[in-house]
């Protein structure tokens, strides 16, 4: 049996705020206090894995045991069938730019335009196939822990299409979808998304739910 989080607080292992409030929001109903590890002062560990389990695991262990308290991290990214898998746990490194005056930062059509261009080097019939990824670890400070898989599978399109996404959304059609990430409104994209699916699992466990 899963060991249960319980009411009480929860370490997020992010220092992104706006990922830390919609944590909260979908945690919130069962009783748990979500704290960032940013607010903690906690370091961002360096994200060595090779998948997107351990890449969530290395973060939610690192949060549990400088704070004491259990932890939930998450990783997730895109996957292209006809390149092997990739850009995968890579998929926020493909669209990191060079310094642009001393700062760093992503440049996601960059990101878009890469896949699209290796797509198109392997010919037209090539298959279009995609999906994303998201992986929950949730972690104590013992070492024990939990793993929650999401995913949403799509087929990827060009040009980019849509404003209301982030990363790659605006070439990615959800399957039974004819609009983009980017097209669909962000409630309902947070219903089907990989990330809800990793999270009706979570709370299932957890609580039963």
């Amino acid at each position: 049996m899963t060991r249960r989080i319980g009411s009480g607080s929860l370490v997020i292992a992010t220092h992104n705020a706006g990922k830390l409030k919609e944590i909260s929001a979908l945690l919130a109903p069962y009783g748990v206090k979500c704290l960032s590890a940013g607010a903690l002062g906690l370091p961002e560990p360096p994200e060595t894995g090779t998948t997107f389990i351990e890449n969530a695991l290395i973060k939610a262990r690192a949060a549990a045991e400088a704070s004491g308290l259990a932890a939930l991290a998450d990783d997730s990214g895109l996957s292209v069938a006809a390149l092997d898998g990739r850009p995968g746990v890579y998929t926020a490194d493909w669209a990191e730019r060079q310094w642009f005056e001393g700062e760093p930062g992503r440049d996601w059509y960059m990101a878009m335009g890469k896949v699209e261009g290796m797509l198109q080097a392997k010919g037209p019939e090539v298959a279009r196939n995609a999906w994303f990824s998201c992986v929950l670890a949730l972690a104590w400070p013992d070492g024990e822990h939990a793993i929650y898989e999401g995913r949403i599978d799509g087929t990827l399109t060009w040009p980019p299409r849509g404003t209301l996404g982030f990363g790659y959304d605006p070439v990615f059609v959800p399957q039974g979808r004819d609009q983009t990430f980017a097209e669909i409104d962000p409630e309902e994209k947070h219903r089907i998304s990989h990330r809800a699916d990793a999270f009706a699992k979570l709370v299932t466990d957890q609580f039963g739910a």
